[in-house]
């Protein structure tokens, strides 16, 4: 880093703390010239569930609405439903029962996560802000309501860098199906430069990463392809030269110059081929099938989302610094993500499954690898459902408390920090709930960020992932 890219770090971080021993280097292009704390983690794939995931039948175990079930719902004070979701009290249609050491409760249809539970901390008392599917999106994606602002792989980039120049700082693999509310703006690194917004793979589609080879052509010939460049590298500085500042052409040069590299590094890393047997076996991608049904079915959401998860791993040992993968799209009809407003067990049953299939073998693949502590899983959604029925089988949008879930680098597994009340409607300690920012925080923190000081100015403002909140959650840190 030179000696004014270093004065451009200090002004960006607000000033770096020294730091000895760094167990992992600083990235390519990254704006920390230091790490502000001991890193834990260097690399980071958040599993995001579209359609606001209901932890009451996952993970956040109410023996109170298994006993109240089918009785009329009372909350005790006045409850804002989003639709008509004040039913009677709806008890789990899943059985559950503790795994590992910690003697965790478990769904059945998250029974694959029981043979990594003691490596996984539980945060049961989240609060959202809205009970809206975009805004509550943008919310976990990139720390704000609203669209305009970077997401936090866009930050985590934009901060540490690259640690592989053939292949993109910040992955996304959506739900094969499509996007997920707001789309791209998920992803987008919005007042960042552009080389930090997030790179779309599409494992199953003919093309994973779109115009990554130029179509074949007979008007193109090797001659008129380096006068064609050469006009636009004349034109490019002439751009460049009457913009001081503006960073995005820099950014779309920086882009084609990535696609070229990648041409030879992204195949190799999206090709599964040669994982031997028992790694397939483990991420359920054995079964042989290439064609489902119609409706929404566990085989094609294990083969899916595993996938996803499998190529991860290939992409973090090659030195991907932040995925992220989608379950679940957009609403539609019939439902393709995790809204069960009509029927929790139609939804929820096949895209958990699934969904705990690939992240499990994600974790046990990365520990037998020993890549799990130096890597961080993050689990989220939107918003939680309600305790009480909506149309007697389906839940209701909760945002008063919902679960996140974190794993590896760092992360004192084995955990349970924060509940929420006896029927899952808000936090058990009113006083004390956790929000996105806490999370978000915590994650810079294990990365050796401390998050007051990641920061970009945008309209006069130091804008940073986690806004004016957030607290480390030492808790959860081993």
């Amino acid at each position: 880093m030179s000696a004014g890219d270093t004065l451009l770090a200090d002004a960006a971080w607000g000033g770096t703390t020294s730091a000895t021993d760094k167990p992992f280097p600083i990235g390519i292009g990254a704006k920390l010239d230091q790490y502000h704390v001991q890193p834990r983690a260097k690399r980071v794939v958040q599993l995001f569930m579209a359609g606001a995931a209901s932890p009451l039948d996952m993970f956040d175990y109410k023996p109170f609405l298994e006993k109240h079930h089918g009785e009329e719902s009372d909350f005790g004070e006045h409850v804002e439903a989003f639709q008509d979701g004040l039913g009677p009290w709806l008890k789990s249609p899943w059985k559950f029962q503790p795994y590992g050491q910690c003697g965790k409760q478990l769904s059945e249809i998250v029974a694959p996560l029981g043979n990594c539970v003691d490596d996984i901390a539980f945060l049961h008392s989240i609060v959202g802000k809205t009970g809206v599917h975009s805004q509550a999106t943008y919310l976990q994606a990139t720390g704000f309501q609203l669209p305009g602002f970077p997401g936090a792989g866009s930050w985590v980039s934009y901060g540490l860098g690259s640690m592989n120049e053939n292949l993109p700082t910040f992955v996304v693999m959506p739900d094969h199906r499509g996007f997920a509310s707001n789309g791209t703006k998920n992803w987008s690194s919005a007042f960042l430069p552009g080389n930090h917004q997030g790179t779309i793979i599409q494992p199953i589609d003919s093309e994973p990463i779109r115009d990554l080879f130029p179509r074949e052509t007979p008007f193109v010939t090797a001659d008129s392809e380096r006068a064609t460049l050469a006009l636009a590298q004349q034109l490019n500085s002439q751009h460049a030269a009457q913009r001081p500042g503006d960073s995005r052409l820099a950014a779309r040069i920086h882009s084609y110059e990535l696609a070229a590299r990648m041409q030879l590094a992204a195949p190799e890393a999206l090709d599964v081929s040669d994982e031997p047997a028992h790694i397939l076996k483990l991420y359920g991608l054995d079964h042989g099938k290439t064609s489902f049904p119609s409706e929404i079915n566990t085989v094609e959401e294990t083969e899916y989302f595993s996938r996803k998860c499998l190529i991860a791993r290939r992409l973090l040992e090659r030195g991907v610094r932040f995925i992220q993968i989608w379950s679940g799209c957009d609403n539609a009809h019939p439902r393709r993500n995790w809204d069960s407003h009509e029927d929790i067990r139609r939804d929820h049953e096949p895209l958990a499954l699934g969904m705990s299939r690939g992240a499990a073998a994600l974790i046990q693949d990365l520990k037998q690898r020993g890549m799990l502590e130096d890597t961080l899983i993050l689990w989220t959604t939107e918003f939680g459902r309600m305790p009480s029925s909506q149309g007697q089988t389906g839940r209701d949008h909760n945002p008063y408390v919902f679960t996140n879930w974190l794993a590896g680098g760092g992360i004192k597994g084995g955990t349970t920090f924060g509940e929420s009340d006896e029927w899952g409607y808000k936090p058990l300690d009113r006083n004390n709930p956790h929000y996105v920012y806490d999370v978000h925080a915590t994650m810079l923190h294990l990365l050796g960020i401390d998050h007051h000081k990641l920061t970009a100015r945008h309209n006069g403002i130091d804008r940073r992932l986690t806004d004016v909140h957030g607290r480390v959650l030492h808790d959860i840190i081993s």
